[in-house]
């Protein structure tokens, strides 16, 4: 019995892989006393304790590694979530009030956008309304217009009978009832066409009076199609203002739209960003505070897992040796029937059923599968037990089962990972795209403020100089002005001395005396010492004719002669009044037009000092904005550029990430695409392989194998 067993053991090693010589006795001394399945089940236990015991206590020196580096870790974690937190809750509450102005603004170009159109609507009913009632008058005064074209003619060349028998006759009446026009050329009118064919007395009248009408209207035709003319001309530019008005209000419109969603989305972002670090603060915060507690906490629980897993392992060497002993097993030998009388027992009854459950096997038409043929060598063979093919069957359909899970699996990573690569690059490629569109608006405003700057730099260069300028003017201005405010004074002092010496002389009462000047030093000693001032000033030599006429006076009272009667002679000097006056009114006039003139100068001094000073506040009001101007330009200028430097970056890195993303999708082709075409056709074989096995095993779990192996046993009991 014990070497059939073998044997079958044997063979089926050999179908399975080959064995080494140690293999094969431990396989067969384990068929000879099944104990040393129970042996072999505890070692593996030890096994497996021993190896998760490995792991624990990994994870165990990672924990403890942990809480030694917990401080500084979770320390700079708390401190960058402690500035993260305030800088969202900054920039959301920023982007929010900027969205909200957004949303405002975009309510009233929308507004705005529906007012113009509906101005457009009205004005166009409206002008559709005067065209229309235009066209009518038009046709109407064209009519009447012919009508009397035709008339006037008719009624010079005496044909008036005729032609008030015709259509434009009719026409005539008609005007003649209907047109504004003075009573007696309405009645004069009337009468002519009541007359009919056979008189028409007043027909040069008549003719004047149609003459009239007909200019009359004319006139008024070109001034209804001159207001028409007008009136479209208005509409047109109207309608193309307010159509300007419309497509900027929509790109405005458009573009607010735009930057509401994206501002709508990021503060989603930053919400959510927010949210998530101040979770995660809370839980370092929570777990900071509780780690002393935690550590200490670990270090008892694998002190006790150690001391468990010690008891177990002690608990199962113990069983281990006590089922080793060669006493135990010499008399688990003699009380344990041996494995392989049953093998004997049950291969001549259960033939049938090994064919059946064979048949079943081989009814299976999937791919070829080596670990299904080594079954049905095993059942060909007929020396393996059922319990040992059955067991082969359940590994094999664990295997299956397994392999099945792997490519569920597989085919579910594969097809997720596809998704989330796919979305990934779509979402990269995205921004690439609006990095570019970023990168074109940031080279568009530095451009811009590059353009801007110079601009205004210029701009604050020529207004130096313009100050410089007007500067120097004005101090030149300023100068002419003193030295002619100098002369005119002087000249004014000059005249006015000059007006007094006549005064003097001509009207003494108006003459002013200089004022008493104080004697020199040298004048007080030729006085005290009683001599004479020389006088000041001797005009006219008058001094010396004085002493000429007493010398004449003394020589003819010496004389003492009788003279004749003298001569009559009026010596009385008459002093020339009018043309001092004369003279003295010229130079009042001269004073007046000097006085004038300083007058007008000091206005336009003044008036060119306020200028000069209103200049120099606005240029420096000017020089300031623009100074500022240009230090705001300059900022932004700078922001733009770093922007652009950081965007330029992004796009580098999100261009590269791009491109990992996609080697990373051409790397699940290379790996997913067969399994994923495959897949179908697989899990169909592994089900049939599955289903057929489960067949086999029914049939060959129809024999009773307790009921044979009892019977057997006591027959060959009986017959001992």
């Amino acid at each position: 019995m014990a070497s059939l067993r073998i044997a079958a053991l044997l063979l089926l090693s050999a179908f399975a892989c080959p064995a080494s010589a140690a293999e094969v006795r431990a396989n067969a001394q384990m068929a000879v006393n099944p104990i040393r399945k129970v042996v072999t089940m505890l070692q593996n236990m030890q096994t497996k304790i021993t190896a998760e015991g490995a792991k624990k206590e990994a994870m165990f020196d990672k924990y403890m590694c942990y809480c030694k580096n917990a401080d500084s870790t979770l320390g700079t974690s708390i401190s960058a979530a402690e500035t993260k937190i305030p800088q969202l809750e900054s920039s959301i509450s920023e982007s929010s009030a900027l969205k909200k102005q957004l949303e405002s603004e975009l309510k009233d170009a929308q507004v705005s956008r529906v007012e113009a159109k509906d101005t457009i609507a009205k004005s166009t009913a409206l002008r559709e309304k005067e065209a229309k009632a235009f066209a009518a008058k038009k046709a109407e005064s064209d009519a009447n217009i012919g009508a009397l074209s035709k008339a006037i003619p008719a009624i010079e060349k005496g044909m008036a009978g005729a032609f008030l028998q015709t259509t434009a006759g009719a026409r005539l009446q008609e005007i003649s009832v209907n047109m504004d026009m003075d009573a007696s050329d309405r009645d004069a009118l009337a009468s002519f066409l009541s007359q009919g064919s056979g008189y028409a007395p007043a027909s040069g009248e008549i003719v004047g009076i149609l003459k009239t009408l007909k200019d009359e209207m004319e006139k008024d035709l070109s001034d209804a199609t001159a207001d028409e003319s007008a009136a479209i001309a208005s509409f047109d530019s109207l309608v193309a203002a307010k159509k300007k008005e419309i497509d900027a209000l929509t790109k405005s419109i458009e573009s607010k739209t735009m930057r509401i969603g994206e501002l709508g989305v990021k503060i989603a972002e930053m919400s959510n960003d927010l949210e998530d670090t101040q979770e995660g603060l809370a839980d370092d915060k929570k777990f900071y505070a509780d780690l002393d507690k935690n550590c200490e906490l670990k270090k008892k629980e694998w002190e006790a897992y150690k001391e468990m897993q010690s008891t177990e392992m002690v608990a199962l060497a113990d069983t281990i040796k006590v089922l080793n002993d060669d006493d135990a097993l010499e008399l688990f030998k003699k009380t344990l029937p041996a494995a392989g009388s049953s093998f004997v027992q049950i291969k001549v009854t259960s033939h049938s059923m090994r064919q059946h459950a064979l048949t079943v096997l081989k009814g299976h038409k999937g791919k070829a599968d080596p670990r299904l043929d080594l079954i049905e060598v095993a059942m060909h063979g007929g020396k393996m037990g059922f319990e040992k093919i059955i067991k082969m069957i359940d590994d094999l359909v664990v295997e299956l089962k397994a392999e099945q899970g792997i490519d569920d699996d597989k085919k579910s990573y594969c097809e997720a990972e596809f998704d989330k690569a796919e979305d990934k690059l779509k979402g990269l490629e995205a921004d690439v795209s609006d990095l570019e569109k970023a990168i074109a608006d940031a080279e568009e405003s530095i451009a811009t403020f590059k353009s801007e700057i110079k601009a205004l730099t210029d701009a604050v260069e020529a207004l130096d100089k313009s100050v410089a300028e007007a500067t120097a003017s004005r101090k030149e201005e300023h100068e002419d002005f003193v030295a002619t405010l100098a002369a005119n004074n002087a000249a004014k002092d000059l005249l006015a001395f000059a007006k007094n010496r006549l005064n003097k002389f001509y009207n003494p009462k108006l003459y002013k005396a200089p004022p008493k000047r104080e004697l020199s030093e040298e004048e007080q000693l030729t006085v005290s010492m009683g001599g004479t001032l020389a006088p000041t000033a001797a005009p006219g030599g008058i001094a010396g004719t004085g002493i000429a006429v007493m010398a004449q006076v003394n020589a003819h009272q010496a004389a003492q002669v009788a003279p004749p009667p003298p001569p009559e002679a009026n010596l009385a000097y008459k002093k020339s009044g009018e043309e001092s006056g004369g003279v003295i009114a010229m130079i009042d006039m001269i004073v007046a037009d000097v006085d004038k003139e300083i007058q007008t100068m000091e206005v336009e001094e003044k008036d060119a000092q306020e200028d000069y000073e209103t200049f120099m506040s606005d240029a420096s009001t000017k020089r300031a904005e623009d100074s500022k101007s240009i230090t705001d330009k300059e900022a932004a200028k700078a922001e733009a550029e770093t922007q652009l430097q950081t965007d330029t970056d992004s796009k580098k890195s999100t261009q590269m990430e791009a491109m990992e993303t996609a080697k990373y999708i051409g790397g699940l082709h290379g790996e997913c695409d067969w399994l994923l075409k495959e897949y179908e056709a697989r899990k169909s074989a592994r089900t049939g392989e599955i289903d057929a096995l489960g067949k086999a095993k029914a049939v060959l779990s129809g024999a009773d194998y307790s009921l044979v192996q009892t019977s057997t046993f006591k027959h060959l009991r009986g017959a001992q």
